[in-house]
């Protein structure tokens, strides 16, 4: 330690005119930082701030309009789900529908199916009923024919027939 506080020139030693050099040196870099330096960091700062208070408020907007676009989307999905549930019940009405058409077509198509083979039981039956009087018919000519060969009595012979063709078509 006495090496630094020994005369002359020592670290610690007071020298009144580098001192003020010194301070004029100071005041000179101040000035000239204050005059042609601070001013463009100051303004290179501003316009970083400026900068990030702008990102933020894009950041703010970006999410106010995310959240915007969620909400609609879920309001989307909502209705595409009352829409498809929708759809899904038209089908089963319109399902049951056609089920009730299909049904009531199959009954029509039945009744006039049976109507139709009442009506040719109908026809056939009456066919069958005016065969069997042709059939009658001739058998009561033939046994009229018989009885007359056997019975020379007209009167009685036609009596005889015309009272079975009444019986017959009583029948």
């Amino acid at each position: 330690m006495t090496f630094l506080l020994a005369g002359g020139g020592g670290l610690l030693s007071f020298n009144p005119g580098f001192a003020i050099w010194i301070l004029i040196s100071l005041i000179a870099f101040l000035y000239v930082m204050m005059k042609y330096a601070v001013p463009p960091i100051m303004t290179a700062l501003q316009e970083r701030e400026q900068n990030i208070k702008e990102s933020l408020e894009s950041a703010e907007k970006a999410i106010a309009k995310a959240e915007k676009i969620s909400k609609d989307n879920e309001k989307a999905l909502r209705e595409a789900e009352v829409k498809a549930q929708q759809i899904r019940k038209e089908a089963v009405e319109q399902a049951e529908l056609i089920r009730t058409e299909r049904i009531g077509k199959a009954k029509e198509e039945a009744a006039q199916i049976i109507e139709q083979a009442r009506a040719s039981i109908e026809q056939e039956k009456n066919q069958a009923l005016v065969e069997l009087r042709e059939e009658v018919a001739k058998l009561a000519v033939k046994s009229a024919s018989i009885i007359i060969d056997a019975e020379l009595d007209n009167e009685k012979n036609n009596k005889l027939v015309d009272s079975f063709l009444s019986d017959l078509s009583k029948n």
